[in-house]
């Protein structure tokens, strides 16, 4: 089957297993993999792994070996290969997010960064916080962090409620899809070939600015629609709790003895960032001839591992156990790994189904067409074709994970004018447009911030395009000036 051909399936594959039968996505994805192995003819594999020979990824006997195995078989291992890359870090990203939570130590950097802006500022007090938390913790988590502290402003300040909903989107929304260790960008840079800190250093970058500029277009939509702050009764005492955390600055005896310090919340999320951003700079310059290996340069190259550094990071994060409830903490780990495995699936599964592809060809013919098209249209095109599938099917993550399965050819392409980080970034932008029913997170925001339906689709989908389009923006402007990073 031609290869164009074979993707459009596959993808009306995806779309409609998730929209029309409400399949799980895990399913789903490992559906579309087993379609796209079944459909792929032995000479397209027998191409696939000629160009592998070539380029010293892969022995003959390898290659003999791929082609004679089933459908079901390269699929499989396509799978845990994977999970193998991906899995650790996201149950210990998962772990670091829990302990985060359940200490307190979320809401310790929270009430910190209101303390310095004070309620004029609260919402880039808001947006700062959902960007940090956003890093390790799943956006629909922040999400229910933060929306009690939005509340509890709008109560001080009597308006701008929807400028505190946005301000939270604005931050962590755009981390999720940027910056690794949550499971989209990861993926993404897994697939594509990209080291984890240049992809987390790109996303902060590119996230930070696309954050702030985003605030911008949440304070007019502010000004176009008022929302009445309604009683939400599962909210009620997390209101209460976070007033009073606001009214005293988290500076009573009582909340101090209850939470951890600053130092100490933002040790789990900083001391992997650095680890890894340390090791990158060492490799690079040892790699340039700058410095020669020795003890310390191997030490460093050691903690800058990404699943050392996570690892590292989980040590901090369980130091911060004596804070949490004294019924929970037994059993904090187990059910932090519980989470991590939903999403481990589904990112093995679509990590299995982007290895089909490659044996189906797309490398190549994504390549081929690449040559074709201007450099930045390239990063368009990504974007383009992500937004595309975020909005039929609704979830960010799997909009990436079929994305990158598809555009990694660009990746590979002898033409490509900058450094394929930015290809990525581009996926993690089109994974934010169009936020609406198809979306889960647009239920739990509307549902948690007292929205009705209508309301949702004036605030919550205008931002999500707005998010889209100046992540891209920044994107293409960062690929511009500094094309080879």
């Amino acid at each position: 089957m031609n290869i164009w051909w074979l993707v459009f399936l596959a993808v009306v594959v995806v779309l409609t297993a998730i929209l029309v039968f409400r399949l799980h996505a895990f399913l789903t994805l490992l559906l579309a993999g087993l379609l796209v192995a079944a459909l792929t003819s032995g000479e397209q594999l027998r191409s696939y792994t000629d160009a592998q020979i070539e380029n010293g990824k892969m022995s003959a006997d390898a290659a003999d070996k791929l082609v004679s195995t089933s459908a079901p078989a390269r699929l499989a291992g396509s799978f845990g290969e994977t999970a193998g890359k991906i899995g650790i870090l996201i149950a210990l990203a998962s772990i670091i997010g829990q302990c985060l939570l359940e200490s307190r130590a979320a809401a310790v950097i929270v009430d910190r960064l209101l303390q310095l802006t004070g309620p004029k500022r609260a919402h880039e007090a808001l947006a700062a916080s959902s960007f940090v938390l956003g890093i390790p913790v799943f956006f629909d988590t922040v999400f229910y962090l933060m929306v009690p502290l939005a509340r509890s402003l709008r109560q001080r300040v009597g308006k701008d409620y929807v400028l505190f909903i946005l301000a939270i989107l604005a931050g962590g929304s755009i981390a999720h899809s940027l910056v690794p260790p949550t499971p989209g960008p990861l993926y993404v840079a897994s697939e594509l070939n990209i080291n984890v800190a240049t992809m987390m250093l790109a996303g902060i970058a590119i996230g930070g600015c696309s954050s702030i500029t985003s605030l911008g277009i949440a304070r007019v939509i502010n000004r176009l629609v008022e929302i009445p702050l309604r009683d939400e009764e599962p909210q009620a005492k997390t209101d209460e709790d976070a007033t009073n955390s606001l009214s005293s600055g988290g500076t009573s005896d009582e909340s101090a003895a209850a939470r951890p310090s600053l130092v100490r919340s933002l040790c789990p999320i900083v001391v992997p960032v650095v680890l890894i951003a340390a090791a990158s700079i060492v490799d690079y310059a040892i790699d340039g001839g700058r410095l020669t290996r020795s003890g310390w340069t191997d030490l460093v190259l050691a903690f800058g591992n990404k699943n050392v550094a996570l690892a590292v990071g989980v040590a901090f994060a369980l130091s911060l156990r004596s804070y949490c409830p004294i019924d929970k903490r037994d059993s904090l780990i187990s059910r932090s790994l519980a989470s991590a495995g939903n999403i481990i699936l589904i990112t093995a599964a679509g990590g299995a189904f982007g290895a089909m592809l490659r044996q189906a060809g797309i490398g190549e013919a994504v390549g081929s067409l690449a040559q074709g098209v201007p450099g930045l249209l390239l990063l368009v095109l990504a974007f383009v074709l992500t937004a595309s599938i975020r909005t039929l099917q609704g979830s960010a993550t799997v909009a990436m994970i079929t994305a990158a399965g598809v555009l990694q050819g660009f990746a590979n392409a002898e033409s490509l004018p900058f450094h394929p980080v930015y290809l990525a970034m581009a996926i993690g932008a089109g994974s934010k447009p169009v936020s609406w029913m198809t979306d889960s997170a647009f239920w739990i925001m509307t549902r948690m911030s007292g929205m009705t339906e209508s309301e949702g689709l004036r605030v919550i989908s205008p931002m999500s395009i707005g998010l889209g389009l100046s992540a891209l923006f920044f994107t293409m402007l960062f690929a511009t000036i500094f094309p080879g990073i």
